[in-house]
């Protein structure tokens, strides 16, 4: 699951952060995923997922340091899962280090682990990030380093599985060159994709949610099976969960 928490923020009123987080987390822990990649979290978002879904553990740090910023965390089922190695590093031209990069509004990460399958002994990549809303260079550098960073770490040809929040419709240069080297997993699903063709909702529960910035890719030669996929539209006394809805997939080996 990829999904974009929206950042605690008091002015949202009704729907800051107080207001959801109860019925973000049953929602987290009804669809039980075993990888769930988080954008836009504030530490105490962190905290109060972690704290509450004890069958998980996550890696990721904010993008203004350990424990500052928002943070592309990456949660698992530690019970399937075990975490073998893990990383955070900056989108732009220092990478290792606290930095803005190119022409992007904010400073973004993206946080990666390996992890083994304890049930099927597979191994496999996960991949989370957050890419600027405004900064166009970015968004495509940023890309381009991501890819890069996948090519280096990936040394054996393990599964790679892409997460986030990548603020780009899928006609943009960004998207058009991210599906040039993975697979869109909405494309290639065995069923027919399920909700919501958009996954940006503004909090504006009576209006149709058509705009598509949230993304799950997989290796373009991947061995795993997209068996279903789908964009949750779940809410509460008409309220979401978050300003995005989750993508969720099922794969299969």
């Amino acid at each position: 699951m990829s999904y974009n928490i929206r950042v605690d923020l008091k002015a949202d009123g009704d729907n800051d952060w107080s207001h959801r987080k109860d019925f973000f987390t049953s929602q987290i822990a009804f669809y039980d995923p075993d990888v769930l990649g988080i954008q836009e979290a504030a530490p105490n978002q962190v905290n109060d997922i972690a704290n509450k879904l004890s069958k998980y553990s996550f890696v990721g740090i904010g993008r203004d340091g350990i424990g500052k910023g928002e943070s592309s965390a990456i949660f698992y089922n530690k019970e399937r899962l075990k975490m073998l190695v893990s990383n955070t590093f900056w989108l732009s031209e220092t990478p290792g280090e606290i930095s803005l990069g190119w022409d992007a509004a904010y400073k973004r990460v993206c946080t990666y682990a390996l992890f083994k399958d304890l049930k099927t002994k597979q191994f496999f990549w996960v991949f989370n990030t957050h890419l600027d809303h405004v900064g166009e260079q970015a968004k495509i550098n940023g890309i381009k380093l991501i890819l890069g960073k996948i090519k280096e770490v990936n040394n054996k040809n393990y599964q790679v599985i892409f997460t986030g929040d990548l603020n780009s419709e899928p006609d943009s240069d960004a998207i058009l060159l991210l599906k040039k080297a993975m697979k869109d997993t909405r494309t290639i699903s065995k069923t027919q994709p399920f909700g919501p063709s958009g996954t940006f909702n503004g909090f504006k529960y009576n209006e149709p949610v058509t705009r598509l910035l949230d993304y799950i890719f997989i290796s373009k030669d991947a061995g795993f099976k997209v068996e279903k996929f789908a964009v949750l539209s779940d809410s509460k006394e008409l309220r979401y969960p978050s300003d995005h809805l989750p993508v969720y997939i099922e794969l299969g080996y």
